[in-house]
């Protein structure tokens, strides 16, 4: 299994360009199957996630074309075989529940393994099936697979008993052809969700509302094929924008941005970092020693939490105590207990974690623990004297394209080890 091994201390400085949204890729990639002609995405990263939902996808029946260089995939579902997305697959990636929706929609029929990912706390698909239940589906859970069958999907008004990113985008999708007009209120407002919006009425569906707690589609009787080209991922532009800030870095990034990411720039700003936003570029100057910034975790367009890991990062070298309060998931602060490895003073207790400062971090091996934690770690890596191996990496695989090369670029000393 792969590890990362930095050399710390060096002051990250250059440009880089980041990578399109994984967030946004898997739903879009997903929407294909609504549609008997090809759908072209460009800008996709190459990612692990990307990968296995293309298996999944090709295991159904999917013409899948992807240059992996170019970053373009093309997907072509009109010869679509069994609607059937097996525990083999969906049990490394939760979002391939994404393909239960258009299944549903676009076959009558859906059999989908409950799915896995990272253990950063519970995420059930509960609401995915109260709302395919509204719409007139007989859903089933039975030897761990959703089993969903209907003629065909009817609109309905849909509240979501909680913000679901995933939810809204599966729901949204099912409701493309289903026969009238569907309401999802309480819907996820996340950015990808417009992109995905944007997608599907390219593609001929009616969608209005995305972006805000209200979408609105009324059901068409055929979506057809279309180009889309994917958002730049704002985690990613997140996550270097921090490592920059917790070397005293400066960088500008390319292919992004900053509209997508205002709680966060404002953060970074407060904690004394120099930031200049242009149309697709953002440029960042660190100070010499970051203040310390408290973030408490909400819906966005508030702080989002898969950036929480990476600030609690940058506050283990800035100057005074944070506090950091995590309302999305119950078990996201695992990275805790290994950035204490690095000498980080950090107190958890239940969903607030109080980080102090300390004059600086030394290496040591430390294990990814989930997706985000494993980018934490790799902040305090950049910053920790000595060298810090970091294990069980597959995790950053899953949602960083060419992590260690884009550093290398920076200036940061860091390789893979097999």
């Amino acid at each position: 299994m792969d590890k990362l091994l930095i050399e710390g201390g060096v002051r990250l400085s250059g440009e880089v360009a980041v990578s399109g949204a994984k967030n946004a890729a898997l739903p879009l990639l997903c929407a294909a199957l609504l549609t008997r002609e090809a759908v072209t995405f460009t800008n996709v990263p190459q990612l692990n996630d990307i990968g296995t939902l293309l298996k999944i996808l090709a295991g159904m029946g999917v013409k899948v074309d992807r240059d992996a260089a170019a970053g373009t995939v093309t997907l072509d579902a009109s010869t679509l075989g069994e609607p059937v997305a097996p525990y083999e697959l969906v049990k490394t990636m939760r979002a391939s529940i994404l393909v239960l929706g258009p299944l549903v929609a676009r076959c009558g029929e859906a059999r989908v393994s409950l799915p896995g990912g990272c253990a950063i706390g519970a995420r059930p698909v509960d609401q995915h099936i109260k709302g395919l239940q509204a719409m007139g589906a007989e859903v089933r859970v039975e030897h761990g697979y959703v089993h969903a069958q209907v003629p065909r999907l009817k609109g309905a008004r849909l509240f979501t008993d909680m913000v679901t990113v995933t939810g809204t985008e599966n729901l949204m999708m099912a409701a493309c052809l289903a026969d009238g007009e569907t309401v999802i209120e309480n819907a996820a407002r996340e950015p990808e969700v417009v992109d995905l919006a944007n997608c599907l009425v390219a593609m001929g569906a009616r969608i209005t509302g995305a972006g805000t707690d209200v979408i609105r589609i009324r059901g068409v009787e055929r979506l057809s094929g279309t180009t889309h080209r994917i958002m730049p991922d704002r985690i990613e532009t997140g996550t270097y924008l921090c490592a920059a800030a917790a070397s005293g870095g400066e960088i500008r990034l390319t292919n992004t941005s900053s509209c997508y990411l205002d709680a966060v720039i404002d953060k970074l700003m407060d904690a004394g970092c120099e930031i200049v936003a242009e149309r697709d570029t953002i440029r960042l100057k660190a100070p010499a020693r970051l203040t310390a910034v408290s973030v408490r975790t909400s819906p966005y367009p508030a702080f989002p939490t898969d950036m929480q890991a990476q600030f609690m990062a940058i506050n283990c070298v800035a100057e005074g105590t944070a506090v950091i309060r995590e309302t999305i998931f119950e078990n996201r602060f695992m990275h805790a207990v290994e950035l204490q490895r690095l000498g980080a003073d950090i107190r958890i207790d239940g969903n607030t974690a109080v980080v102090q400062g300390v004059a600086g971090l030394q290496g040591a091996t430390v294990m990814a623990t989930d997706l985000r934690a494993s980018a934490s770690l790799v902040i305090a890596g950049l910053v920790a004297e000595g060298e810090t191996v970091i294990e069980r990496i597959y995790h950053l695989d899953r949602g960083y394209e060419r992590l260690e090369d884009k550093l290398a670029a920076l200036g940061a000393r860091v390789r893979r080890l097999a």
